[in-house]
């Protein structure tokens, strides 16, 4: 019917992002917004107060059907600089989902949840093509059925190997597949950790005999290297904001598979 404005592409954070004059123009022209709400996309608080104004503004983690998880703490799992409290976004939006984990995307059925209610929306908006909607989002159903049942055939053989994560940003995923992920790092690209963080991190490495620490696509190699070094660990790269993807209708589908292959990828060659 349309082809919707992607409004943070490529490797843009969601924490910290400036609009472009013609991202801002999007935002100005739009019928409806979908986000995932101020505690992920904090950036796009004022924006939407000042250029959307007109805009129907949907929270997709808010939908109907939407199961959100509790933030991990303690027990290895070391929150970013950005998912602390002292560093929330500076503005007096109530926020609602305090202490929630925002990655509410990597699981299928709630991308499901989130389908229903952005065909339900556009369908009130544009009530001319509801039936399209309609028709679309159940093929979609269908699709992420299959998707869901894909990944857990693939992802079954390592359930039970451990590993370790940069940023603890895969909860959905791995509570959905039964992985075994034991911990974070909470490493950020541009701070190198110092001799005794180092240590820190390889005597954990090495104590929840992870087979794999998984980076991501802003890290440089040097670094993780470096991290891993004398552990015997070996590493991969998840991405899960899909940032080298681009975008269209199979981005979901090939960022869930990528992540699934990452996975496999390293964690067999670890056996």
């Amino acid at each position: 019917v349309a082809e919707p404005a992607l409004l943070l592409a490529g490797a843009g954070s969601p924490h910290a992002y400036a609009l472009r004059p013609s991202e801002a123009q999007a935002l100005q022209e739009a019928d409806v917004v979908f986000w995932f709400g101020e505690d992920l996309e904090g950036f796009l608080v004022r924006p939407l107060q000042t250029l959307a104004r007109d805009a129907r503004l949907v929270a997709l983690h808010e939908a109907d059907g939407v199961r959100l998880l509790a933030g991990r703490k303690g027990g290895g799992w070391q929150a970013h600089a950005h998912d602390r409290p002292d560093h929330a976004d500076e503005h007096e939006h109530e926020n609602r989902h305090e202490g929630a984990d925002m990655h509410v995307w990597l699981d299928p059925q709630n991308a499901q949840a989130m389908a229903r209610t952005i065909a339900r929306t556009l369908s009130q908006i544009d009530p001319r093509n509801e039936e399209r909607y309609t028709a679309n989002a159940s093929l979609l159903h269908q699709r992420l059925t299959q998707l869901d049942v894909g990944l857990r055939e693939r992802l079954t053989p390592v359930q039970d190997d451990p590993y370790i994560v940069f940023h603890d940003a895969y909860q959905y995923f791995e509570n959905r597949y039964g992985l075994n992920a034991v911990g974070s790092l909470a490493i950020m690209p541009e701070s190198r950790p110092g001799a005794r963080r180092l240590y820190e991190i390889r005597a954990r490495i090495i104590e929840t005999g992870a087979r794999c620490v998984f980076s991501e696509p802003q890290f440089e190699s040097a670094l993780v290297e470096t991290v891993i070094a004398g552990t015997g660990a070996r590493t991969g790269v998840l991405d899960p904001l899909g940032t080298e993807l681009p975008a269209g209708p199979r981005a979901y589908f090939d960022l869930m598979n990528q992540l699934a292959g990452a996975l496999r990828g390293c964690l067999d060659e670890a056996d």
